[in-house]
């Protein structure tokens, strides 16, 4: 996760992260990314179940939900192992999380417990009711997600209406006093949707945005020709830059990330070095804290079943399950060698990765990417953009 605003608009210095002694229990949210201890950001795929039909979905959502779902006193068991364990986010996800009914109990038991709940959803399902449920909770946050305007968001959607429905759900949200925010995952097919998606963001005042490069899993994985080239991922890479920039010199507060390909790390740091030297080191200063992919350390995932994975995308290599061992037992005390090797990967990459210069502050980059395209784990990320002479020039 890569944070545009934060640091080509300099909203975020390194005192900031400092300040707070870079431990995950004290740091605020926005600076989460910068902790030391990397306690994993866990994502919980509550439910297989989704009332739409994304053509890109990494879960292979389907309409109905499925037997194995962990029970509602499950999940408030793993809910206090991850309160215990101090693992300081908890992401509800799916599927369609809200289909499932006891969402909003089990998101008020991660409030109670100490831990700020957040929800990944589609938001064609967020009434006024269930906004004003979500913002008595104690809900943090909710991302939206948006695939481009009405007519493209709708195919990506595989449901005509959908893009109303969310924009109702991101306004009864922002009725309720929800801080609320967009998803949007960047291809081919959609890529030119990205000013329209700023205009958005300006247009109804919603404060932040995530822009996701593709990731080649679940349903994903049949889209690997509709991944950007590396001349049109720096294209589109920049075009946020820019469009970041114009509106906080007009003034306009947006937080703007872009997330799952960590080459854009040293691709705005190189930017900024020709722009701005000064601001430059500080910038690199923060994505040393950053430390690029954290799959399987500081970001973890739980399934609908209770499966563990690395990430959210890394469905086909469990770790372990919550009904046998607990998430914080899985996570500290690894039986699988994959998940060893995954908390000090840049031991493990291949390739132009291990001789990489940016290798600290990118982390060997997406390795479900790598193995989706190769079979190889370990092999470069295919969908590293920068050239042979950037990747070998000193810092």
């Amino acid at each position: 996760m890569i944070g545009i605003s934060k640091l080509y608009c300099g909203t975020v210095e390194p005192s900031d992260a400092l300040r707070y002694g870079r431990h995950s229990a004290t740091l605020p949210s926005h600076l989460l990314q910068f902790s030391k201890d990397k306690r994993p950001v866990v994502v919980w795929n509550v439910t297989r179940a989704c009332n739409l039909k994304c053509v890109h979905c990494y879960a292979h959502a389907t309409e109905g939900s499925t037997s194995d779902e962990l029970s509602t006193a499950e999940g408030r068991t793993m809910i206090d192992d991850l309160a215990a364990f101090g693992a300081p986010v908890l992401l509800f996800s799916g599927g369609e999380p809200l289909v499932r009914k006891d969402m909003p109990e089990l998101a008020a038991y991660a409030v109670e417990k100490g831990m700020r709940a957040v929800i990944s959803t589609n938001g064609t399902l967020i009434s006024q009711k269930i906004a004003q449920t979500l913002k008595q909770i104690g809900l943090s946050y909710v991302g939206i997600s948006l695939d481009g305007l009405e007519p493209v968001n709708d195919h990506f959607r595989g449901v005509n209406g959908a893009f109303k429905k969310a924009l109702q759900g991101i306004q009864n949200c922002q009725e309720a006093g929800i801080k609320v925010g967009l998803r949007f995952t960047i291809n081919k097919r959609n890529v030119q949707e990205i000013p329209g998606i700023f205009d958005l963001l300006e247009k109804m005042e919603i404060p932040r945005v995530c822009f996701y490069h593709l990731v080649y899993a679940g349903r994903g994985s049949q889209l690997v020709a509709d991944d950007l080239t590396h001349d049109e991922t720096r294209a589109a890479v920049d075009l946020i830059i820019d469009r970041t920039q114009a509106l906080h010199a007009r003034g306009i507060s947006k937080e703007v990330l872009t997330v799952d390909n960590h080459a854009d790390g040293p691709y705005l740091y190189m930017r900024m070095l020709k722009e701005d030297p000064q601001r430059a080191a500080e910038v690199l200063e923060l994505l040393q804290m950053n430390e690029g992919n954290n799959s399987g350390r500081g970001i973890g995932c739980v399934s609908w079943d209770g499966n563990v994975y690395a990430d959210q995308f890394w469905r086909h290599h469990s770790f372990g399950n919550v009904r046998q061992r607990p998430f914080s037992e899985i996570w500290t005390q690894p039986e699988d060698p994959l998940l060893l090797q995954l908390k000090e990967k840049k031991k493990y990459v291949q390739g132009r990765c291990a001789g990489c210069r940016w290798l600290d502050i990118c982390g060997g980059n997406f390795r479900v990417r790598a193995e989706a395209l190769t079979g190889d784990v370990w092999a470069p990320d295919p969908a590293c953009y920068l050239t042979d002479e950037e990747i070998a020039q000193t810092i």
